[in-house]
């Protein structure tokens, strides 16, 4: 019995062997059915098993990493696992070389187009990343820059392919060169305030929410734009300022500054007495001791003034708050003025004396 089915076998072997179907043997057909049988399995397997089981230890883990990756292999769909399949298949065959060539440029069209969708997600994954990082940062400059990256990709990927059908791109690239330095002229203008956005969005002299005074102009940052920078003043209207202006402009950024220095200046009148002139110096360390946010660093007699005798106090606010800060200064104020009040001490106003002789 054995050997009769030996001797079917070794028949249908030769049979196989004897016949041909568009110039390949039967033998080499029934190879590249194997090979794309089992390649298609081994596929099945990768795509709803290893995958899946990939897919259930990533939900596991706090790190996003890993589910961009699962997603990443999730969006490889049965074209591309049929396709290769027959493509492996077919290398156990003879083929006409314009349909082995049309083969090979297929499955390189496919490898390429995965290729470029799965760096577009890692793109997408570092820019969702950056955001969260950022969160008080205006994301518009990084979903532009994350745009350019993937149409760069795609060019890229054009280069290639036109390259593989054998054409030179050198020309191409060299006029692109050219066109490209001719656009650059043309729009030299937005190209320098596109650049000075990104040199903001990577510098960072400021961002979206900071108080900034620019020249005579001052007000909180709205927005920061590929070409200008808006800025909403405190009046109520809207400052439009080009970026490139921005980066050769001295800025002061009032969101920066931790602690606030203040200079503090009044007078008292001239006939204040020597001893309440010194009763002057305790009270104003007495009021600092009791106002907590303020720290005073020193308080002095400074000058004798047209009409006052001006004294000096420089003290720092811990806070970039300016409505803090007024709140400060204001409890300052109403303690000296209660204080003084108390001794008998008069501010001094401007006024004039006259005298006259008999």
């Amino acid at each position: 019995m054995i050997e009769q089915i030996a001797d079917m076998i070794k028949l249908e072997i030769g049979v196989l062997s004897q016949y041909k179907i568009l110039g390949n043997l039967l033998i080499n057909w029934a190879d590249a059915l194997i090979v794309f049988g089992v390649s298609l399995f081994i596929l099945k397997i990768f795509k709803f098993v290893i995958i899946k089981k990939l897919e259930a230890l990533s939900k596991k883990t706090e790190n996003e990493f890993d589910d961009m990756v699962i997603a990443m292999l999730n969006s490889i769909k049965w074209p591309f696992f049929i396709l290769m399949s027959i493509y492996l298949g077919m290398r156990f065959l003879e083929l006409h070389p314009i349909l082995s060539k049309t083969a090979d440029f297929i499955i390189m069209l496919i490898i390429v187009f995965y290729s470029i969708r799965a760096v577009q997600r890692f793109i997408d994954y570092g820019s969702k990343v950056y955001a969260k990082k950022n969160e008080e940062q205006d994301t518009t400059m990084m979903h532009f820059l994350s745009n350019v990256a993937k149409v760069l990709m795609w060019v890229i990927a054009g280069l290639i392919i036109i390259s593989n059908l054998g054409y030179d791109i050198s020309t191409l690239v060299a006029g692109l060169g050219i066109g490209g330095i001719a656009i650059a002229l043309a729009l030299q203008s937005v190209l320098g305030d596109l650049f000075a956005s990104i040199s903001i969005y990577f510098d960072k002299p400021f961002k979206v929410g900071d108080f900034i005074v620019l020249g005579t102009e001052m007000g909180e940052v709205k927005r920061i734009g590929i070409k200008s920078t808006r800025i909403q003043s405190l009046s109520g209207e809207e400052i439009v300022v080009s970026n490139l202006e921005l980066t050769t402009a001295r800025v002061r950024n009032y969101k920066k500054m931790k602690r606030r220095r203040i200079q503090y200046l009044f007078g008292v009148t001239y006939q204040t007495s020597n001893k309440k002139l010194k009763k002057i110096l305790e009270i104003v360390k007495q009021i600092f001791k009791d106002v907590k946010e303020a720290d005073l660093d020193r308080v002095h007699f400074k000058t004798f003034a047209a009409s006052s005798l001006d004294f000096e106090v420089i003290f720092y606010v811990n806070t970039n708050d300016y409505t803090k800060y007024m709140d400060i200064q204001q409890n300052i104020n109403f303690r000296l003025k209660e204080a003084f009040e108390k001794e008998k001490i008069d501010f001094a106003y401007p006024t004039q004396t006259v005298y006259l002789e008999k």
